[in-house]
């Protein structure tokens, strides 16, 4: 079977260095033909930086771009270092990046390798969504050569930086709307089914026991990522958001999803960056996001340990 051509656009994050390593080690897969990095759990020269010391760690020599700094619109988000730390990847000791390094902007990478498919290639967001905003806005000639968005973001019941919005829609709600409209297929992991997919502190040993260094890795993020998810939203888990948009790619028959219609919310004084699902088709709009709601974790816990074990 042919590969999925693959981009994964990030802001590590400790969910998006194991959404990176989860790409990684299904090579038999995903034909993971870029990284482009954005502004979103830090700053866009701490996610570019951290994405490629990552990368370094799995062994994977792909080509990574430096993306948008601040939202199309609005100011940056404030107050991200409460989750992920001040480096964006606390915790963990990572090396220095030894990384061929890009000369191109997210942008000029974007355009670059998406020009030069021969068939429509899978983006996948798991930050703010400002690349693809500026991608979609700027070249929509290039709609054509994308095949679909698998992303992070929203939630129908809740939202986890505001009451009504989660983080990567709130971030850049312009840029959110753009794709949301741009009539290319959406693959929505929001808060809905990320929140069901967590791993327990007896999970994330038997990932540690693996032995291999990315494994070990990722079991010291899940350590320090933990600790927002007991200690301030009192969940059962570490909820790794970011891999469910890679884990549908190459598991999609463990999720349950709807396909309804799906806007962002861009002037709500309360409900600025909200993800509206039309779940009763109300609208009778096109259904534009196939709405992830439920997974099977223990099936989506063996997927990331057996694949975290593949990789050095």
């Amino acid at each position: 079977m042919a590969k999925i051509p693959l981009i994964i656009d990030c802001d590590p994050g400790h969910d998006d260095a194991i959404a990176l390593m989860l790409a990684a080690s299904a090579s038999d897969v995903f034909d993971l033909r870029a990284v482009t990095t954005v502004g979103g759990a830090q700053s866009v020269d701490k996610t570019f930086y951290n994405a490629r010391r990552v990368l370094t760690v799995i062994g994977l020599d792909v080509p990574v771009a430096r993306g948008a700094a601040q939202p199309m619109v609005r100011k940056a988000l404030s107050g991200t270092e409460i989750v992920h730390g001040e480096s964006g990847l606390d915790g963990p000791r990572l090396p220095e990046p030894d990384l061929t390094p890009c000369n191109l902007t997210a942008f000029e990478l974007l355009c670059k390798v998406l020009e030069e498919a021969e068939e429509p290639v899978t983006i996948c967001p798991t930050g703010p969504m400002t690349n693809i905003g500026i991608l979609l806005a700027v070249r929509p000639d290039l709609k054509k050569k994308i095949k679909e968005f698998s992303i992070m973001g929203g939630g129908f019941y809740m939202g986890n930086w505001t009451a009504a919005a989660e983080f990567n829609i709130l971030a850049d709600p312009e840029a959110a709307k753009i794709m949301f409209d741009s009539g290319i297929p959406i693959i929505m992991s929001g808060l809905d089914v990320t929140h069901k997919a967590y791993v327990t502190r007896e999970e994330n040993e038997v990932i540690r026991a693996n032995g291999n260094r990315c494994s070990v890795l990722a079991a010291e993020l899940i350590d320090y990522f933990s600790r927002y998810h007991y200690e301030v939203e009192h969940l059962p888990g570490c909820t790794l958001h970011d891999p469910c948009a890679v884990a549908y790619l190459l598991k999609p028959e463990i999720f349950t999803g709807k396909l309804c219609h799906v806007d962002i919310d861009v002037n709500g004084q309360y409900t600025l960056g909200k993800t509206i699902v039309d779940w009763f088709d109300h609208t009778h709009k096109e259904k534009n996001v196939l709405v992830l709601h439920d997974v099977d974790r223990p099936a989506f816990v063996e997927l990331l340990t057996a694949q975290l074990a593949k990789l050095r």
